[in-house]
């Protein structure tokens, strides 16, 4: 341990009362996390106005389509395509560490929200990549501006989405150092308009929301409840 200049080592006693003294301070970072997320679930919505196309492994699609019949949809713009570090074996390498710690989407899908990664690479390529790299989250390819009209012409950034039956509202969007947390199920969850949707949460009146622990279940077992 001579590499580098160590805390000091103390009895079991002076440890939990260093860790009771830091914890006063993690439980203050919690409680303003959970408030920054019920402001985030107060955020106005943008409407989307235009119609956008992807390509994806079945054909052209809009981003109606992305949603697979569920209520939010989170998108997040990957950086795979000619000019970009890594191209064509891999895709840039933090989008790649990113996409190594997303959670599995049944997750997500049962909070009525899908996830999906999106990037300029063609079909075949996205295909190859995610065989190799061993990706399950739907990918699909940019076929216009898309990513410049919501804020990732370059680098990576995630958006969030709701709809009211085919209207489909931003609801809100993350980049840069905010990004980099992405990957588990509660992080892209307390992203949305509608939040992890369990009833400790301060969301306005009306927002679906059922107990924690109840709607939790083994990932290849929603089908079954």
């Amino acid at each position: 341990m001579d590499q580098f200049p160590a805390p000091p080592v103390v009895s079991p006693q002076e440890w939990e009362a260093a860790r009771q003294q830091l914890l006063v301070q993690e439980k203050e970072v919690t409680r303003a996390k959970d408030a920054l997320a019920a402001k985030r679930r107060r955020m106005p919505w943008q409407a989307v106005e235009k119609d956008y196309a992807f390509d994806g492994p079945d054909g052209r699609v809009s981003l109606l389509d992305l949603f697979t019949g569920l209520r939010q949809l989170i998108v997040y713009r990957a950086f795979f395509e000619p000019d970009v570090a890594g191209w064509p074996d891999h895709a840039c390498v933090g989008c790649s560490l990113m996409a190594d710690n997303v959670g599995h989407h049944a997750h997500l899908n049962a909070r009525d929200t899908a996830l999906v990664f999106v990037s300029r690479a063609p079909q075949p390529d996205v295909a190859r990549l995610k065989a190799r790299m061993g990706w399950t989250m739907p990918w699909y390819t940019l076929t216009d501006d898309f990513d410049a009209d919501f804020g990732v012409p370059e680098m990576h950034g995630t958006n969030a989405f709701i709809r009211d039956g085919d209207q489909v509202f931003r609801t809100y969007f993350v980049n840069d150092r905010g990004d980099e947390a992405m990957g588990s199920t509660w992080s892209y969850l307390d992203l949305t308009a509608l939040g992890r949707q369990e009833t400790w949460e301060d969301s306005p009146d009306g927002y679906p929301q059922t107990p924690p622990y109840q709607w939790w279940r083994w990932h290849d077992t929603y089908g079954a409840h």
